[in-house]
């Protein structure tokens, strides 16, 4: 017979994603906040205008795909994938965790 008690020193690998999740959303949106007050600056915060820019780029994609795991998370929906519905692996997830797809529809769509 098999135990069923639960062993509060095991973590759901849900929540401690949900936590990076969280903690990569506060990071990026520090550093979007830090980039913007710089980009007003006449010197730019010492950063050259084109990497200053793409910098702006990056931080803003990733708060929203980290607001859209979130999201997925609240809504029941993390960790499946958007095209084919399957689950996306716990391995995946636990590298991006933002994945949206699984890596094969993600191979399709990126070619």
């Amino acid at each position: 017979m098999t135990s069923t008690v639960h062993d509060p020193t095991v973590r759901d690998p849900i929540e401690e994603l949900r936590t990076t999740l969280e903690e990569q959303f506060q990071r990026h949106s520090d550093q979007l906040a830090h980039l913007t007050v710089c980009s007003r600056q006449p010197d730019r915060g010492g950063f050259d205008d084109d990497i200053l820019e793409a910098l702006i780029v990056s931080s803003r994609q990733v708060v929203a795909d980290t607001a859209q795991a979130l999201r997925r998370m609240a809504e029941g929906s993390y960790g499946t994938c958007e095209r084919c519905a399957t689950d996306i692996p716990l391995q995946r997830l636990e590298i991006l965790p933002h994945a949206r797809f699984c890596v094969p529809c993600q191979r399709k769509r990126t070619g």
